[in-house]
């Protein structure tokens, strides 16, 4: 119901503050994170590879966050899920993207387009990984993080067009007025 309406950590800390919006952004990271690592255990005794297993649990986590069937197929942008999609099946990829992310959060303090760079340049550095060999980045991995980072970026449509009309908000805590009377 308020600022953007969006059900993630960012709007959450507009409006209700730092503690709920890390619980939050908790909460969105283990969506991600619990089935894609416990995929196999809970899979027992089915045909498909592990990893496999674990590719189709986090795309789906995601899917799932971002068009919950609990608030009519709405929810967030996906960025914290598949955060918690990536600790699971790549943490060294996490970790690049993360970085991305904090860096470009850093420079401009907008959110959206930190959340879109860290998804543009997760399938590159899932390559750039498997490359230099520090983890292992097989195709699927790859056509996993492609797929993510184009349904985050649809996801993000409304912040490109306020970006464009250059109304996207500034990382900052609302402070509602007192209307204590």
């Amino acid at each position: 119901e308020h600022g953007s309406g969006n059900l993630g950590a960012s709007n959450t800390f507009r409006f209700l503050g730092p503690k709920i919006a890390v619980l939050v952004l908790v909460a969105d990271i283990a969506k991600g994170f619990l089935p894609t690592f416990f995929a196999p255990i809970y899979a027992i005794g089915h045909s498909l590879p592990d990893r496999w297993l674990m590719l189709i649990a986090g795309f789906f986590a995601v899917i799932g966050h971002m068009f919950s069937v609990f608030v009519g197929f709405r929810g967030g942008k996906g960025i914290a899920t598949t955060a918690g999609v990536f600790m699971a099946l790549s943490p060294v990829a996490f970790l690049g993207a993360f970085l991305v992310w904090a860096a470009v959060m850093l420079t401009t303090r907008i959110v959206s387009v930190a959340s879109m760079s860290a998804a543009i340049a997760l399938p590159a550095v899932v390559y750039g990984v498997g490359r230099v060999g520090v983890a292992s980045a097989d195709t699927s991995l790859l056509i996993i993080s492609f797929a993510i980072t184009l349904v985050v970026l649809v996801k993000h449509r409304s912040n490109i067009r306020r970006l464009v009309a250059g109304k996207e908000p500034v990382l900052r805590r609302h402070r509602p007025e007192n209307h204590a009377g």
